[in-house]
């Protein structure tokens, strides 16, 4: 089991389309310590390139979800991403 694991649970289990939590939520969810690196925007970053070393950007990208930080306050939006079929029905 990876160290994000318990934040893509976590993601996979809302049904929601925007998720809200501050850091220590997430800290909560991980059973551990974010990294101190976590308060820079870039540690939040949406890569999607299946090669990305960003093993928290897996969790939250598997879960469908995007992040959006708000470093300065310690929470992150993660919001739903739409599929490529739901936004053409819509």
């Amino acid at each position: 089991m990876g160290k994000y694991d318990p934040l893509e649970g976590h993601l996979r289990r809302q049904k929601s389309a925007i998720h809200e939590m501050s850091f220590r939520d997430i800290e909560r969810v991980l059973g551990g310590l974010l990294p101190k690196s976590a308060h820079r925007p870039e540690w939040w970053s949406n890569e999607q390139i299946s090669a990305t070393r960003h093993v928290q950007c897996k969790a939250w990208m598997r879960a469908g979800y995007r992040a959006f930080p708000q470093t300065h306050a310690e929470r992150v939006r993660f919001e739903r991403r739409m599929a490529a079929n739901a936004s053409r029905d819509a």
